[in-house]
């Protein structure tokens, strides 16, 4: 009996003893042999070219994603969401910064009265991108977005750049708001925009300190820490104050009981182009980044009930709502005061002290702030959630893919993102983040629309080797063409010779795929429309926007992405790929010489 007791008491305590959460041992941070010891690890860096090509060819499968990389959080994120709080963190996700922020910031610099044409603009793209995410959020119902579904569709290391550039778009993101949210606190207190800030002897641009604004996104990961639906219950009640503040903006702003403008004066609205088409474009592209709050919807599947239910009527639903908001509210600013006269940190709060309603300067402001209040809080949400898919396949320390046992959230990364966003948002202005933040945005959806192409014409063991070849040259025709449309653009803006070649190729290229090719794929329960044609529209819309970036987004962007390519030669990619995706079997040994040039044509 005492052995039996004995026995049965050894195996519970087998069974039962869950690790604590709490825990800071290197194999938490680097589990892999190769990461044991200097030995271990220079030998793993006379492999690198064979591993290397190893990640090259590697891709993830649905299966995959969905179940064996879960397991590596340990514990699971907590199903509590459902189509009305998705649609809610839609709206709190994305209205805030963008339209409170760099409408007056783009309009007084860049675009004039036509701001408007720049939101609707981004809007048509965004919403193309929209169509994508949701698709593959469908598909694909786990946290880690559009990390997920370019592993499983272009490979490991077009992942990987993308997981790089959606954690650089995630901690600019929340600086950005962050310091936007410090001028507009400012404004509310009725104090000069810059006052509350520390200023020192720095380089212009990183001058003035903000503590402020480390302490607000303090505060919103501590509220993303504790519950999702808790979080989910704060957004509500905040967003609909937001709603409030923007229906008064618009109705006060522009339409009178009388059905007359109110506050509008027309002549503002000439000049039109003061900067002409290019200044619309490049504002364009800037307020991109007011768009991008939407993908943080998608990686809140794994925490949705119904995800191929809620998620089509969360996305969908609150993005085609935002971008009409924001064009009106573009529009009513435009009406309101000058663009010349627009003060570019805190636009509609002191357009309205300038036509006579003082008091309308607070509530704005209070709006502002309930906006961006709620952008931080889903972004912290979120941001978080990437980062610990990213971690699940070790491409960082799988420390930060821990879920915490109570809380059902993954405080872990959500730490790291906060930390590396209230660093910067000490230091960098607002104008030094957007265009670097817009970038690796139009370049993140830029690829997804690549990746829905990919996964309707593309089965790996299915796809004859012809097809595959035609939908590589198809696609490099289309991003290529693309791209010669925004040089074209940006290099001689009212011509008109280079798009008699380039618009051409991009479409017989799209038709190439519409008729030479069959789908491989179809969705289960929704699908993008009208594919091919609506994610080459995507590929070519965000390949232009990119463009009329200035060149200086790209210095920042290629100094990132060099960064972020030594980091993947000495840490990434060192364990062997089965660690990281799935590799090809031996059967599968006759696709491999096809996969190589598809996954070099698309990482790049």
């Amino acid at each position: 009996m005492a052995e039996a007791s004995m026995g049965s008491s050894a195996k519970m305590s087998d069974e039962v003893q869950p690790r604590s959460y709490w825990r800071w041992s290197k194999q938490d941070f680097y589990p892999e042999e190769s990461f044991q010891n200097w030995d271990s690890y220079r030998s793993a860096l006379s492999q690198i070219s064979f591993r290397f090509k190893d990640r090259l060819l590697s891709r993830s499968d649905d299966a995959n994603e969905i179940g064996e990389l879960r397991k590596r959080s340990e514990n699971d994120m907590k199903r509590c969401l459902n189509w009305w709080d998705l649609t809610w963190f839609g709206f709190g996700s994305v209205i805030g910064a963008g339209i409170f922020v760099l409408t007056g910031q783009e309009a007084h610099d860049h675009a004039g009265p036509a701001i408007v044409l720049s939101y609707v603009a981004s809007g048509l793209s965004a919403m193309l991108s929209v169509f994508c995410y949701t698709e593959f959020a469908i598909e694909i119902p786990v946290a880690g977005g559009s990390f997920a579904y370019l592993r499983v569709e272009l490979g490991d290391f077009a992942a990987f750049i993308t997981a790089a550039n959606i954690l650089l778009e995630s901690i600019l993101g929340g600086a950005a708001v962050a310091r936007s949210w410090t001028s507009y606190f400012t404004s509310l207190l009725d104090r000069p925009t810059n006052s509350l800030r520390i200023h020192t002897n720095l380089t212009n641009g990183y001058n003035l300190l903000d503590p402020i604004a480390v302490g607000v996104l303090a505060i919103a990961s501590t509220l993303a820490m504790i519950s999702t639906q808790k979080t989910s219950y704060f957004n509500w009640i905040a967003s609909a104050i937001n709603t409030i503040v923007i229906l008064f903006v618009i109705i006060a702003g522009m339409i009178s009981p009388s059905l007359r403008f109110a506050h509008a004066n027309t002549s503002n609205m000439t000049p039109f182009l003061p900067f002409g088409a290019k200044g619309v474009f490049q504002a364009a592209a800037i307020v991109y980044f007011a768009y991008g709050g939407f993908d943080n919807i998608a990686t809140m599947a794994e925490e949705t009930r119904n995800p191929s239910r809620d998620i089509p009527m969360g996305l969908l639903g609150s993005m085609s709502i935002i971008t009409v908001i924001y064009c009106l509210m573009a529009l009513a600013l435009s009406m309101m005061q000058k663009y010349t006269s627009i003060d570019p940190n805190a636009a509609y709060s002191v357009a309205f002290e300038n036509v006579g309603m003082k008091w309308a300067k607070y509530l704005v402001a209070l709006g502002a702030l309930k906006g961006m209040t709620t952008v931080l809080l889903v972004g912290a949400l979120g941001q978080a959630r990437y980062t610990t898919h990213i971690a699940r396949a070790h491409m960082l320390p799988p420390w930060f893919a821990l879920v915490h046992p109570k809380t059902g959230t993954p405080i872990n990364a959500t730490l790291f993102i906060t930390v590396c966003s209230a660093c910067i948002a000490f230091f960098s202005s607002l104008d030094v983040l957007a265009s670097l933040l817009s970038i690796s945005t139009l370049f993140i959806f830029m690829m997804m629309a690549v990746a829905l192409l990919v996964r309707r014409y593309y089965v790996r063991g299915n796809t004859p080797r012809t097809n595959l070849w035609k939908l590589v040259i198809f696609l490099q025709i289309i991003i290529v063409s693309s791209m010669g449309t925004s040089a074209y653009w940006g290099l001689n803006p009212n011509g008109w010779v280079g798009y008699t070649v380039t618009l051409p190729l991009w479409f017989l290229a799209t038709l190439g795929i519409s008729v030479f090719l069959p789908k491989q794929r179809t969705p289960k329960v929704w699908g993008v429309p009208l594919v091919p044609w609506l994610p080459s529209l995507s590929i070519a819309t965000n390949l232009f926007l990119m463009g009329s970036l200035g060149y200086e987004a790209f210095i920042r962007f290629g100094i990132c992405t060099i960064i972020m390519l030594v980091y993947y030669v000495f840490f990434v990619s060192i364990p062997p790929g089965s660690a990281h995706a799935v590799r090809p079997t031996h059967d599968e040994s006759a696709q491999l010489s096809e996969q190589l040039p598809f996954q070099q044509a698309y990482s790049k």
